[in-house]
């Protein structure tokens, strides 16, 4: 009776060729990358999450009195806050409406621009490494592929060489082949499952932050012409003169 084969790690890495070596090393380097900008994504946005929480409730009540200093103060010791970016952007292109009687030609707009500027900024800072996540989604099961074909190949030309025919024959090699594609597919889901992932999430911090532009232009138009805005703007012009 045959003795059966046994198939674990060791003996399919060491049946493997030269290539079939190549593209496990490749997808295994394809997947610690990804892992990598998993964590510093995930990180990053967990910060970002309670840091924005920690700043609107520090930020209500200094706004709600048209402390603007502080607020852009509290926005600076909350750097990795999206909603306190926005802010700090948005209040410090309004400081020369502060102090004006009424709202200025423009006004809305210059607001409404300088919070999608810095919107832009931080969409760009999270979105670093997300292109990078979705190729190799995209491309390691291609890899992978590209490894089983070659073990086929040489799977056939081995068993050509031999003269020896049936599935017996190169049942071995195929099997060997195929890890390629299993290794390409277990990297590439993981990849784009994350993608998806942080692609929500940053829509939703997008949607944050255009509502907080959108709320900071309704914020300076209403305060703009209330009678303690101009008196306030009056006492900041005397002390400065």
């Amino acid at each position: 009776m045959q003795a059966a084969t046994t198939f674990g790690p060791i003996e399919i890495w060491l049946s493997m060729g030269a290539v079939g070596h190549l593209v496990l090393v490749f997808l295994f380097l394809m997947s610690v990358y990804a892992a990598g900008v998993v964590i510093d994504r995930w990180l990053l946005f967990r910060r970002a999450h309670r840091e924005s929480v920690d700043f609107a409730r520090a930020a209500r009540r200094p706004l709600t009195e048209g402390k603007i200093d502080e607020v852009v103060s509290l926005a600076d010791r909350h750097p990795r806050s999206h909603l306190a970016r926005v802010y700090a952007a948005t209040l410090r292109d309004a400081a020369p409406w502060i102090e004006a009687p009424g709202t200025a030609e423009g006004f809305e707009d210059a607001i409404r621009h300088a919070a999608e500027r810095e919107g832009a900024r931080v969409t760009q800072d999270f979105k670093r490494g997300l292109t990078a996540l979705a190729s190799i989604g995209a491309t390691a099961p291609f890899v992978g592929l590209f490894g089983t074909v070659v073990g086929i190949m040489n799977s056939f030309f081995g068993m050509a060489a031999a003269g020896a025919g049936g599935i017996g024959a190169v049942s071995g090699g195929i099997a060997e082949a195929l890890v390629n594609t299993a290794a390409g597919i277990l990297v590439a889901l993981p990849a784009v499952w994350a993608f998806n992932h942080f692609l929500g999430r940053l829509e939703r911090v997008q949607s944050e932050m255009g509502n907080a532009g959108s709320e900071l232009v309704d914020y300076f138009a209403r305060r703009s012409w209330s009678d303690s805005w101009r008196l306030e703007a009056t006492a900041v012009r005397a002390v400065r003169s």
